[in-house]
């Protein structure tokens, strides 16, 4: 049997069939914005959203940090400079006193019994002197005399003051304007020029005296600033002025004391506080300061995001003193470029960024 051929299309059919389909894809692959058009290009992407902080211009110090404690600029154990009992504390514990304010009287019976009879042994000197003297005018005594006369009334007169200093030292004064301390006798004590009475320091100013290693030697000098943190006194920092460089190093740790006298108005420093005091070295007044937290390290170099013009740059710093929160900038960037503190691990170079500017300023504390 002959196969049938009505199923089949003629020829000339398919042919057609296939040029008009050829002819549709090469219409849609010719349409502009089309998927895999020759003219289309790929969506732009959208800007990065950060954060950036302002570099800015600030004082910047070199500093040494150290430990110490506060110190009285003046402080004695106060002591008699007689025997006898104390009869009388003429000053409490606590009180600040004025200098010559009395402090204790001893009792002073037996010396001013003496001071009695030495005025009278001077008195009779000056008589017997007056004597001699007229005696001589009339030839009826002799030189030699008069010299002797003149020996025993100077040493009478001298016997007389040197009982009444000693009257006046029956009541002991304050040496200084200061705060009485801790009082170690009683009323009845009998007391020796070794037996303390009492402690006495100063009040304002205090120092503040730490120690730092002999390698900042050449960095030392009078007239430093110093600022200082105490332990006991949170929130509060103080300052004070250098007066005073030890020559001399300090073993077995090689170290420099260095002190510092500090305003106390308020009496808030005590001796013995411990404090964490900081010695400004070098001062620079407009260095670029920027937060810490947008500086990179990366292999052995730093590096931060900076945004110009709408896009993140990369730069390499060279960085200088810290300070909590903050970094001195030395090399890499200027005074009021923007630099990305939050968002940095999602930059590329030359990447679009859409700032938005934070706040940040230095946690300072209350200075005194």
């Amino acid at each position: 049997m002959r196969p049938s051929h009505a199923l089949l299309p003629p020829l000339g059919c398919v042919l057609l069939v296939l040029a008009i389909g050829g002819c549709d894809k090469a219409a849609s692959e010719g349409k502009p914005g089309a998927p895999g058009a020759v003219g289309g290009s790929a969506p732009a992407s959208p800007p990065m959203p950060v954060e950036v902080a302002v570099a800015r211009a600030d004082t910047v110090e070199d500093a040494i940090l150290a430990t110490g404690q506060i110190e009285a600029v003046q402080s004695i154990e106060v002591r008699p400079a007689i025997e006898g009992r104390i009869v009388e504390i003429l000053a409490r514990e606590g009180r600040e006193v004025t200098k010559g304010t009395p402090l204790f009287r001893i009792d002073d019976a037996e010396l001013r019994a003496e001071v009695a009879r030495a005025e009278a042994d001077r008195d009779l000197a000056r008589q017997s002197l007056s004597r001699t003297r007229d005696l001589l005018a009339q030839e009826a005594s002799s030189r030699a005399e008069l010299e002797r006369a003149e020996a025993t009334s100077r040493g009478s007169a001298a016997q007389v003051d040197l009982l009444n200093v000693r009257l006046g030292r029956t009541v002991i004064r304050a040496p200084f304007s200061g705060v009485v301390g801790q009082r170690t006798v009683s009323l009845g004590d009998y007391v020796t020029t070794s037996s303390k009475l009492a402690t006495l320091q100063t009040v304002s100013p205090q120092r503040a005296a730490f120690q730092v290693p002999e390698r900042y030697a050449d960095q030392l000098k009078r007239g430093q600033r110093v600022t200082f943190q105490v332990a006991a006194l949170p929130g509060l920092q103080f300052s004070g002025v250098v007066d005073f460089v030890d020559p001399v190093v300090q073993l077995p740790g090689r170290t420099i004391t260095v002190k510092a006298q500090v305003p106390n108005r308020g009496r808030e420093l005590q001796p013995g506080m411990f404090i964490e005091a900081r010695l400004a070295t070098a001062v620079r007044p407009r260095a670029i300061v920027i937060p810490e937290d947008a500086v990179l390290p990366l292999q052995g170099s730093s590096f931060v995001w900076v945004t110009v013009g709408g896009k993140a740059i990369r730069r390499q710093v060279t960085l200088g003193v810290r300070s909590p929160g903050f970094v001195e900038v030395i090399e890499g960037v200027t005074a009021g470029e923007q630099v990305v503190v939050g968002g940095q691990e999602r930059l590329g170079e030359g990447a679009p960024v859409s700032a938005k500017v934070v706040e940040r300023t230095p946690r300072a504390a209350r200075e005194r």
